[in-house]
């Protein structure tokens, strides 16, 4: 169910970055989405995708009452529950695609880093649209089209392997796309700006912010970081449900 992410070799390869090692604070885009949050005190909150369940335990320590993380893959169920367990957290197997819940289940839904594996996103925004409370905010950290419309999601290189360009192509060709990151093929899936941001109109969502990742001033002194200033590789969005009564989040 979990694909890659239950390889166990690829699955150690992914425990040594250091957004796993470390968290949120070593994801360079945290900042950016960070701010896109709403006030979490007394919320429920669904994290599509939880990985290692940092964001749920972010949720959990602003005060949220109630927090879900759904994960396909068992190998981050566990890691999620030995790393970030909490009195009003629960883990679930579960993914984007095929998760249930009444409507109106949740007032906040996460998704970071995973409808990049999803082919089709129009079920998927459907599903939150209908698992949000009137309201309610969806919150997207997604691939962005720049990124994975990359070929091989590389740059192309020099003679002196000096990175000369990032090349796209086939942009305006959707679905798999297959690349290679800590040493194994992995199966993304390739979406458009206007399917990604288009989709989410379509389905009902107002659109409040959209951001592309970018490093800190900070982050900016690491070597090869000033790299991620010539393409965008994270695409940042919060969409709101309309509220039917009262005010929005």
């Amino acid at each position: 169910m979990g694909g890659a992410y239950d390889n166990r070799e690829f699955f150690e390869s992914y425990a040594g970055m250091d957004r796993s090692r470390h968290g949120l604070e070593s994801a360079g885009e945290w900042p950016q989405f960070r701010a896109m949050f709403p006030p979490l005190a007394g919320k429920r909150v669904l994290d599509l995708g939880c990985g290692y369940g940092w964001h749920c335990k972010y949720a959990e320590s602003r005060g949220a009452e109630y927090v879900l993380g759904l994960d396909p893959s068992g190998l981050m169920l566990a890691e999620a529950r030995r790393r970030n367990a909490g009195a009003r957290i629960e883990y679930a197997p579960g993914s984007a695609e095929d998760f249930s819940c009444a409507p109106g289940s949740f007032d906040i839904v996460i998704s970071n880093l995973a409808l990049h594996y999803v082919a089709e996103l129009g079920p998927v925004y459907s599903r939150v649209y209908s698992a949000l409370s009137a309201g309610g905010v969806f919150l997207i950290n997604i691939e962005h089209p720049t990124f994975t419309a990359g070929v091989d999601e590389d740059w192309a290189y020099g003679p002196g392997g000096e990175r000369l360009y990032w090349p796209v192509d086939r942009y305006f060709y959707p679905g798999e796309r297959v690349t290679r990151f800590l040493g194994h093929d992995i199966v993304k899936q390739h979406h458009t700006l206007a399917q990604i941001l288009g989709g989410l109109l379509a389905a009902g969502f107002r659109l409040d912010a959209v951001d592309e990742a970018r490093p800190s001033g900070e982050m900016l002194a690491l070597p090869g970081m000033s790299d991620e200033l010539r393409r965008p590789m994270m695409l940042l969005i919060r969409a709101s449900k309309t509220a039917e009564t009262g005010e929005n989040l």
